[in-house]
């Protein structure tokens, strides 16, 4: 869980996500062959087939993309005013119910600065009982970074980036944290290749970047790679909580590794599908079936690249997701893992 933590706590909001890939880059030294990284950021990591001894190469080796966005929601800087509160524009969608009275690091040129997030206007002592029932909207958030306005100017500028600061924590058999949403992606790219001993195939795993403001890195990422296979690593809804009817469940915690059927962006290769059904009977490795009704991921860039690809989407079903306390049960994390490890061996 150090790995993923550290994951966690570094900031990547979309198009700044260098500090994440630097982090991966150094994490997964010696379990790559190449690294490489495209015009948009994109770190890609290859990993020539390494078939068991004595075992013969195919004479076409597959290629095997893993899509793992590295970005985070978070803000962008876009106007700091006369007194030197700063506003914000989001990069990625937040849930708003859930910024109210939260603590924020600046990423600036000059370091990284703590700062308070609010919304302008009246506190609750003082506020009228409609002001009091209004969920604010991004535009009407401030940051108070504790500093005078000259202060302010001198330090930091128009597009520094802005993330939450909250901790990475354990609860129970659930790991908690901002932005699980998409370093889990990361975590699984990192250590299903730690835990793979010989696979016949080529392994690029892209870490990619922009994709929580439209998928935007992916696309360029697989028309440099060509695979003939492509698996979206990511994460999505898990509402199996109080309030929301069992239909709209999408994926139950603890029932495994997610297997999607289709979002509103792709639609998952059936063959692919039922091929990682089939390793996860036979390694016993739990997994659920889901569909998202809205959103997407990775895959829907990938699949409608140039002639178009053969995609699977893996996920990690996420309670509270797009807030601070995004929560994965430890278990359907690990399935993941081995479940990917183990169709990488045999792809």
């Amino acid at each position: 869980m150090k790995l993923l933590e550290k994951l966690c706590v570094t900031p990547g909001v979309p198009g700044r996500e260098d500090r994440v890939a630097k982090l991966i880059q150094s994490e997964a030294k010696g379990l790559f062959d190449k690294f490489t990284t495209d015009a948009m950021g994109t770190l890609i990591a290859y990993r020539k087939a390494r078939p068991a001894k004595g075992k013969k190469s195919s004479k076409k080796t597959k290629k095997v993309m893993l899509s793992c966005h590295m970005d985070q929601i978070g803000f962008l800087v876009r106007h700091i005013d006369e007194k030197g509160f700063l506003r914000v524009n989001a990069v990625g969608g937040f849930d708003t119910r859930n910024l109210f009275a939260r603590l924020v690091t600046v990423c600036t040129k000059h370091g990284d600065l703590p700062g308070v997030m609010n919304p302008g206007g009246k506190p609750v002592h003082i506020a009228s009982p409609e002001d009091r029932k209004k969920v604010p909207e991004i535009e009407e958030l401030i940051i108070d970074m504790g500093l005078t306005a000259d202060e302010v100017n001198d330090k930091v500028q128009i597009g520094d980036m802005v993330v939450i600061k909250a901790p990475f924590t354990e609860v129970g058999n659930m790991i908690v944290s901002q932005c699980l949403d998409n370093r889990i992606a990361c975590w699984l790219g990192i250590r299903s290749i730690e835990k793979l001993k010989h696979h016949d195939c080529d392994i690029y795993v892209a870490f990619t970047v922009q994709e929580e403001v439209g998928c935007r890195g992916a696309g360029p990422a697989a028309a440099q790679i060509k695979p003939d296979i492509a698996i979206t690593l990511d994460t999505t809804l898990c509402c199996d909580t109080p309030g929301v009817p069992g239909d709209m469940a999408i994926t139950k915690a603890g029932e495994g590794a997610g297997l999607m059927v289709m979002d509103s962006g792709s639609i998952t290769d059936l063959k692919l599908l039922e091929e990682f059904e089939a390793v996860g009977k036979k390694k016993k490795i739990k997994t659920q079936r889901t569909i998202l009704p809205r959103g997407g991921t990775d895959s829907l860039a990938i699949q409608r690249k140039g002639e178009g690809y053969r995609v699977m989407t893996l996920v990690c079903g996420t309670r509270y997701i797009h807030t601070v306390t995004e929560t994965i049960n430890k278990d359907d994390l690990f399935a993941c893992r081995d479940l990917l490890t183990a169709y990488l061996a045999q792809a």
